[in-house]
C-alpha cells in the first residue's frame, strides 16, 4: 500500500517528472526540504497506507479460523500484488523509464564532440568589470504570458516580467512583442540541473552506481563554470535564498565552483534577519529573501570588487506557489495569484537596482530556472507548443549581431550569454555547449533541432563521467579520511581574537598522527604569508584554536584557514573545505570556499608560494 500510494503521490506532485531528476534527488541531500512536503506525504501516503493495513489483519484475524480463510487470503494477496505491478507499470511509463534505461545503455559522443572547454578558451574581460546581478526565478516560464504575447494562457499572470523582457533582450527578433526563452534540456529540468546547465552548459547527470550525492565531497570538480572564471577575474560572489543551500547540493556547488558567500535561510536565522524558530513556505518567503539580497547589493557595492550577487527565489515553487503578505487575488487560482506577486516583486528589485549609482556598471540576467512541475498548472496547454523558461538580459554590454533573428535556444547556451552581457569578448563565441547569443554562431537547437539534440543530451557518456570524478589519488584520500566541516566560528575583534572549532571527525588508528595545526595564510602582491596554530582537543571530538589576526595579519582584505593533520610519516592532509575570513577590521565573517579537502589532498602538503617556488605545508615554514 506504501508503494501503490507512494507512486500515485508522485505523479500527483510533479508534472513531467523525469528518471535523470528522480536518481539525482534520491542521491542528494534532502536536507532544507519544504516544509509542507513531509505533512502530506505522511498523509496521504503512510497514514492511509497503515490504516488499510490494519483493516486487512483484523479482517484476516477474525476469519482465520473460519471456511475458505486460505482462499480470501490468497485472493486478497494476488489482487494487491496486481495493483502493485500496474502502479509500477503505469509509474514507469509516466516517467519513461524504458527510454531512461536505453539511453543509460547508449553511448553517445555527441556531449564531448561538442563541448568547448572554457578553461581553454581565450577571454577578454573589460578594464572595468562590469558587476552582475544573477535571478533565478522559481518555475517561471514564457508559457504564463498571454497567447498575444508569446505565451498560452488566456490571460497575462506575469505581466511586469514581460514588459521586461520585451523593452530589454530576449533575443526575439523582430517581433519583440512575443517573448522568447530557454528550452531546458535532460538534466537541467529541476532547480540544481538548471543552474548546473546555465553556469557550466552541461547536463547534470549523476552516475547513481559512482556516486552518492548526499556523501559527495566534490562537486563536478573538473569542470569550469561561470562562477570560476568570475572569481579567477576577482569577483566577490554571493549565492542569495531563502531556502537552505543544503537541499539538493546547491551549498557544495557554488562553495566549490566560486567561492561564494552564501547567504541563505539559515544564514538569515544566525544573523538575526529572521528569528530563529520562523520558517514558512521552503525557509522564509521571497519578500524577505529580496529584502536581504537589497541588503546584500549595497554592501557588495560599496567594496572596492566586481560582484555577482546570483539571486533564487522560491514562492513560485509547485504545489500551488506560497501565498504571502504581498500577494493579491486577482486571479481565480492561488499558483497564478503567486506567480503574479513574483512578477511585481522582481520588476520593482530591477526597478530599485536601476535607480542606485552603481547600475550604470552592472549587469541583470532573469532566468526561469526549469518549467514548472506543477501536475494540473499546465495541463491545458497543447504538446505543440514549446515551453520554455523565461529569459531577460537588462543593460548589457553587448548588442544581438543579427537583431531580427529570433533565437532558438536552450539554457545551455545562458553560460557565454551572460558572460558577453558583461562585455567578455570569448573566443569561438562557444562554451560548454551552449553559444553566445549575441553573436551570429548558430546554437545546438538551431543546427541539430530541438528533439536531435534533447535524444543526444539524455544518452550515457563517458566524458560526463569522467568530469564528475575526483582524480583517483585525491579520491583515495577523501575516502580514507573524511571531509571536516567547520562547525562554529566565533570572533571578537575588539578584544583582536577568532575562534574556530571543527565537527567531531575520525583519525585511522594504524597512522601516528604528529599534530593538527590551524593553517592561516594571507596573499599580497604575488607571495604567501602563513602562520600555524597549535589546536586542541574539544570534549566529545573535534578540536579548536584561537588566534588574533589583527595582530599577526592587519592590513590584508581576506585571511584564508583550514585545518591541517600531519602525520610522524610526514605525510600531510588537508582536512575539509578552506576557509575565508574577509573585510578586517569590522564586519567579519566566515564562509566555507571552494578548494576544500579534495583539490589539496593530491598535493601532500605542498603549496605554491610566489610562482614556481613550492614550501612544505608543515612545520612552520612561511
Amino acid at each position: 500500500m506504501i508503494a501503490v500510494l507512494s507512486l500515485r503521490w508522485v505523479l500527483s506532485q510533479w508534472s513531467g517528472l523525469t528518471m535523470d531528476e528522480i536518481i539525482y534527488q534520491l542521491e542528494a541531500p534532502l536536507e532544507g526540504t519544504g516544509n509542507n512536503m513531509v505533512p502530506d506525504y505522511m498523509i496521504k501516503c503512510f497514514v492511509p497506507a497503515l490504516v488499510c493495513t490494519a483493516a486487512a489483519v483484523l479482517l484476516l484475524m477474525a476469519r482465520r479460523k473460519k471456511a475458505h480463510y486460505s482462499r480470501i487470503a490468497g485472493i486478497g494477496l494476488a489482487a494487491m500484488v496486481g495493483v502493485l505491478v500496474f502502479s509500477v507499470v503505469y509509474f514507469g511509463r509516466e516517467v519513461k523509464l524504458l527510454d531512461y534505461i536505453r539511453d543509460r545503455n547508449t553511448k553517445s559522443d555527441f556531449i564531448e564532440n561538442h563541448y568547448v572547454d572554457p578553461s581553454k578558451v581565450e577571454l577578454t574581460f573589460p578594464k572595468k568589470k562590469r558587476n552582475l546581478v544573477q535571478i533565478y526565478m522559481e518555475s517561471t516560464e514564457v508559457t504564463f504570458a498571454d497567447k498575444a504575447e508569446g505565451g498560452d494562457f488566456d490571460q497575462n499572470v506575469i505581466p511586469e516580467i514581460t514588459k521586461l523582457a520585451q523593452e530589454n533582450e530576449d533575443f526575439a527578433g523582430t517581433d519583440r512583442k512575443k517573448l522568447n526563452g530557454g528550452l531546458a534540456l535532460p538534466g537541467a529540468t529541476w532547480t540544481m540541473g538548471a543552474i548546473f546547465g546555465m553556469a557550466s552548459g552541461l547536463p547534470l547527470n549523476i552516475d547513481i552506481e559512482r556516486n552518492s550525492m548526499s556523501a559527495m565531497t566534490s562537486f563536478f570538480p573538473q569542470i569550469t563554470t561561470m562562477g570560476d572564471l568570475l572569481k579567477d577575474e576577482g569577483y566577490r560572489q554571493v549565492f542569495v535564498l531563502g531556502s537552505d543551500a543544503t537541499f539538493g547540493g546547491r551549498r557544495l556547488y557554488f562553495q566549490q565552483h566560486g567561492d561564494f558567500e552564501i547567504r541563505d535561510y539559515v544564514y538569515a536565522k544566525e544573523k538575526g534577519i529572521i528569528p530563529e524558530n520562523y520558517k514558512v513556505w521552503w525557509g522564509m518567503e521571497d519578500e524577505k529573501t529580496i529584502a536581504m539580497a537589497k541588503d546584500t547589493l549595497t554592501e557588495l557595492a560599496s567594496g572596492d570588487q566586481p560582484f555577482n550577487l546570483t539571486l533564487l527565489t522560491v514562492d513560485t515553487h509547485f504545489p500551488d506557489g506560497y501565498v504571502c503578505e504581498l500577494c493579491g487575488d486577482t486571479f481565480d487560482d492561488q499558483y497564478s495569484n503567486v506567480f503574479a506577486c513574483s512578477s511585481r516583486q522582481i520588476s520593482e528589485l530591477v526597478k530599485w537596482i536601476q535607480q542606485q549609482d552603481w547600475y550604470d556598471n552592472t549587469t541583470i540576467m532573469i532566468t526561469g530556472d526549469h518549467p514548472t512541475m506543477d501536475a494540473d498548472y499546465c495541463a491545458k496547454v497543447p504538446d505543440s507548443y514549446s515551453r520554455r523558461t523565461y529569459t531577460c538580459y537588462i543593460n548589457a554590454d553587448a548588442k544581438a549581431s543579427d537583431p531580427e533573428q529570433r533565437r532558438d535556444f536552450s539554457t545551455f547556451d545562458n553560460f557565454p550569454t551572460t558572460l558577453a552581457a558583461l562585455g567578455v569578448k570569448i573566443e569561438g563565441n562557444r562554451l560548454g555547449l551552449g553559444v553566445n547569443l549575441f553573436s551570429d554562431e548558430k546554437t545546438l537547437l538551431e543546427t541539430y533541432g530541438d528533439d536531435a539534440v534533447k535524444a543526444e543530451v539524455s544518452k550515457k557518456t563517458d566524458f560526463i563521467e569522467k568530469m564528475e570524478q575526483l582524480d583517483p589519488e585525491v579520491e583515495a584520500n577523501v575516502k580514507k579520511y573524511g571531509s571536516v566541516r567547520i562547525k562554529s566560528e566565533t570572533y571578537d575583534l575588539t578584544h583582536g581574537w577568532i575562534s574556530i572549532s571543527t565537527d567531531p571527525f575520525d583519525i585511522p588508528a594504524d597512522e601516528p598522527v604528529k599534530y593538527i595545526h590551524l593553517k592561516i595564510w594571507v596573499e599580497k602582491g604575488g607571495q604567501i604569508i602563513r602562520r600555524w596554530i597549535q589546536t586542541k582537543e574539544l570534549d566529545g571530538g573535534g578540536y579548536y584554536t584561537t588566534f588574533d589576526p589583527l595582530k599577526d595579519l592587519d592590513g590584508y582584505p581576506e585571511i584564508y584557514y583550514q585545518f591541517v593533520i600531519k602525520f610522524d610519516n610526514g605525510t600531510s592532509y588537508n582536512l575539509g573545505p578552506q576557509g575565508t575570513i574577509r573585510n578586517l577590521p569590522g564586519h567579519t565573517y566566515f564562509e566555507e570556499s571552494s578548494t576544500g579537502d579534495a583539490q589539496n589532498a593530491a598535493a601532500g602538503g605542498q603549496e605554491a608560494t610566489g610562482g614556481d617556488a613550492q614550501n612544505a605545508a608543515g612545520d612552520g615554514e612561511a
